[in-house]
C-alpha cells in the first residue's frame, strides 16, 4: 500500500510533521482500538469494503482490531459477524468486555442499584423531563419517559424506575433522555450533579441523550485493561473515535484519531485528524501506517 497523499487543508510543512509522527509511532504500533457508529460505520450504511480490507490487511500483519463502543454487546455481534471480527470487544463505553469468540461476557462494571437511585433522585430537578433506562446484562428496560426507536421488541419491563431496579440483573449503562435538551447541555447539567458519583458522557448529539456509567470507567480504563492482557502498552495502540464518549481513550492511545466530521471535543483531544466517515477516514490511516511499518 502507498501512503494516502496529504489532505488538502495540511500544507506541506504539516503534512511531513504527520507523516514522520505517524512513521516513527507504526513500529511499535500492535493494536487498533475504534470506535463504531460515526468512525467507521456511516449514518444508515454498513462498513465500507476499504474499510473491511484495512481491517484485514491489519490482522494479516498481526495487528489486533479491538472495537471499543457504546453499543451493548447484542447490538455488536451482528456487526463483528460482518466485519470478520474476533476476539474481545468494549462495551457499553468500558463497561462491558465481550468475547465474540466464546460469545460471553467476560469482565463487567455493573453500577450498584442504590447508586441508579440517587443519580435518577440528583438529576430530576435539574433537568425537568427526564426519563431513565437501564442497559444491563440480561437486557434493556425503560421508564415510560424514555422514549426508545430500537429495542422495544427486547424490553423486559416498562415502569418506574423503582420498580425497575428490584428484580434487576447487574446495571452497566444508565441511560437518560431530556427531550428539547442538547446533548452537551445535559452533560454539563449531570456532571456538576452527579459527577462525583458516576462518569457522564453522550455519542449523540442530536438526540438529547447521555450515558451514565460506572465512576472511573470509561472507554480508556477497559481498553487499556484488554490490551495489557496482550502485553500492549499504551505507545502501541492507535485509536480513533468522535463523540465526547471517545474522549478519554482519544488521550489515553499512544496515537489518536478524531474525524473530521466528529465533535469539536474529540477532534481536540485526539493527536490528529482524519477523514470524515463517510470518506473512510479510518482506513485511509490504517493504509498509511501499514506503509510506513513496512519501510
Amino acid at each position: 500500500m502507498t501512503p494516502e497523499p496529504a489532505a488538502s487543508t495540511l500544507d506541506e510543512g504539516s503534512a511531513a510533521t504527520r507523516d514522520a509522527d505517524e512513521r516513527a509511532f507504526a513500529a511499535g504500533w500492535r493494536l487498533v482500538a475504534t470506535d463504531l457508529d460515526g468512525t467507521v460505520i456511516p449514518r444508515d450504511r454498513p462498513l465500507s469494503a476499504r474499510t473491511l480490507a484495512a481491517f484485514a490487511a491489519c490482522a494479516e500483519v498481526g495487528i489486533s482490531i479491538v472495537p471499543v463502543t457504546g453499543r451493548p454487546p447484542r447490538w455488536v455481534t451482528p456487526l463483528a459477524e460482518e466485519a470478520g471480527l474476533r476476539g474481545q470487544v468494549v462495551c457499553a463505553n468500558g463497561a462491558v468486555v465481550f468475547d465474540l469468540d466464546r460469545g460471553e461476557v467476560v469482565r463487567q462494571h455493573e453500577i450498584p442499584r442504590a447508586t441508579v437511585r440517587e443519580v435518577a433522585d440528583l438529576l430530576r430537578p435539574v433537568l425537568p423531563g427526564i426519563g431513565f433506562a437501564l442497559e444491563a446484562l440480561a437486557g434493556f428496560r425503560r421508564e415510560p419517559a424514555y422514549a426508545t426507536r430500537f429495542d422495544a421488541g427486547l424490553e423486559a419491563r416498562v415502569a418506574e424506575l423503582d420498580d425497575l431496579l428490584v428484580d434487576s440483573p447487574p446495571v452497566v449503562k444508565i441511560l437518560a433522555k431530556c427531550p428539547g435538551t442538547p446533548s452537551d447541555e445535559m452533560v454539563r447539567v449531570a456532571v456538576g450533579a452527579v459527577g462525583h458519583l458516576v462518569n457522564v458522557t453522550h455519542s449523540n448529539a442530536v438526540d438529547s441523550l447521555i450515558e451514565i456509567g460506572r465512576l472511573g470507567v470509561s472507554k480508556a480504563t477497559t481498553l487499556a485493561e484488554v490490551a495489557a492482557d496482550r502485553g500492549v502498552g499504551r505507545e502501541g495502540v492507535v485509536a480513533f473515535g468522535d463523540m465526547p464518549n471517545d474522549l478519554e481513550m482519544l488521550r489515553w492511545a499512544g496515537r489518536s484519531y478524531a474525524m473530521g466530521d466528529g465533535h469539536a471535543d474529540a477532534r481536540e483531544a485526539a493527536d490528529d485528524v482524519a477523514a470524515a466517515c463517510g470518506e473512510d477516514g479510518v482506513a485511509q490511516v490504517l493504509e498509511r501506517l501499514l506503509s510506513w511499518r513496512g519501510r
